[in-house]
């Protein structure tokens, strides 16, 4: 048995950023993994042939990269390997007619693209870039703001004092609106409004979805204003950067080490049994990076003590699933839209935003989706050192 002042359960990025941080406060913290790989979905492996390395899941590094975290523990993370691969050709999106549009960092280059659609739509991009800055500075505290009544009346009351009722008011239906909602009241060309809303997609956000806007605003924004990142050689110079950290600064990360269950001791998470039957003590916090479901119910059979907290986690529902193709590839494919395809991160293959509606819908039924919503990542197009040379992972 060993004690810790905090036991984590599970290595995801979220666990492995909360355990170094602990760390480097001077916490004896101690990461219990079930897999043999750390990461989570962040992961990078090589799944299809030696020397292609393949993002698992996550592939965009930029909330990341501008984390609080981040801004913390630059330093400590570069110490620790963490690079990252800069992105200036961000997203696009190609046609069943033969027409493509993408974002880059380039202001007038995104703007020319979108003028070939439309140009009162490219004079409506020119206002949002320009009014970027200001409202990204309300958005960013609110997402990042605790969810204590006190924290959220503060950001509001700095909303109000700087924009006033009605640009308050705006902020307000933006973050309670639809994509859809959003993107038909700011642009007139389908072609925009299909590639922007393909980012409330990422996020389970469904055209019709409320609260969905927010996502293809702030993703396309950010895009034009900062570009996006990658991690070099794989997303998981994250984890291997984070998980160094925790080490350096005396913590432990076991991997194989699955926990059955949180002991609880008077209503208090007092530790963990393995199920190889170790048992490990937390003086001061056990934090689970886990599924709702097995937090309350294989975790904690007996449940939390807060009957209301339990029910909503067993009541929790989890969005559509995602299949996930990876691909060793000779060479990247050849766009038949535009050869300037090539040089983008992502290109998404989805033509309106009633198609997206239907893939969201089929999906939530359980359903195959009749005509899917492809996200096509070409990490290599940014990072040639993820497969050997000449070569590509997509």
């Amino acid at each position: 048995m060993s004690e810790f002042d905090a036991i984590f359960v599970g290595a995801g990025h979220n666990s492995l950023a909360c355990a170094a941080h602990l760390a480097l406060q001077g916490w004896k913290t101690g990461v219990f993994e079930r897999g043999a790989i750390i990461g989570g979905a962040v992961q990078t492996r090589e799944f299809t042939l030696p020397g292609f390395r393949h993002d698992f899941g996550a592939m965009n590094l930029s909330l990341f990269a501008g984390s609080a975290f981040h801004r913390k523990y630059a330093n400590e993370l570069k110490a620790q390997g963490l690079e990252f691969a800069p992105v200036a050709d961000c997203f696009a999106s190609a046609f069943p007619d033969g027409r493509w549009f993408g974002v880059s960092n380039d202001l007038e280059k995104t703007a020319a693209r979108i003028a070939a659609f439309s140009a009162a739509d490219a004079a409506t991009w020119r206002r949002l870039v320009a009014a970027f800055p200001a409202e990204a500075e309300h958005l960013f505290r609110l997402l990042g703001s605790p969810m204590s009544a006190r924290a959220l009346a503060g950001t509001a009351w700095n909303l109000w004092r700087k924009k006033g009722i009605a640009g308050s008011l705006d902020t307000g239906r933006l973050l309670l609106s639809s994509p859809r909602a959003w993107l038909e009241e700011t642009f007139e060309s389908p072609h925009i409004r299909a590639t922007l809303a393909t980012w409330g997609m990422h996020l389970d956000f469904a055209p019709d979805i409320a609260g969905g806007a927010v996502f293809p605003y702030l993703e396309s924004m950010a895009n034009q204003s900062f570009g996006m990142v990658l991690g070099k050689g794989g997303a998981d110079t994250i984890i291997r950067a984070l998980s160094g950290m925790v080490t350096s600064a005396g913590g432990k990360i076991v991997t194989g080490a699955e926990v059955a269950e949180i002991t609880v001791s008077a209503g208090r998470a007092t530790g963990v049994r393995l199920a190889s039957g170790e048992s490990h003590t937390a003086t001061r916090a056990v934090i689970a990076g886990v599924a709702p479901k097995a937090l309350t119910g294989r975790l904690l059979p007996n449940g939390s003590g807060d009957a209301g907290f339990d029910t909503a986690m067993q009541k929790f529902r989890h969005a559509p699933g995602t299949m996930m193709i990876h691909l060793a590839l000779d060479d990247l494919p050849d766009w038949r839209a535009g050869a300037e395809l090539r040089q983008f991160a992502y290109v998404h293959l989805s033509p309106s935003l009633d198609a997206m509606s239907r893939t969201y819908q089929q999906a939530m039924a359980g359903m195959l989706p009749d005509e899917p919503v492809l996200v096509v990542g070409q990490p290599t197009a940014i990072d040639p050192s993820r497969a050997p040379q000449g070569k590509h992972v997509l």
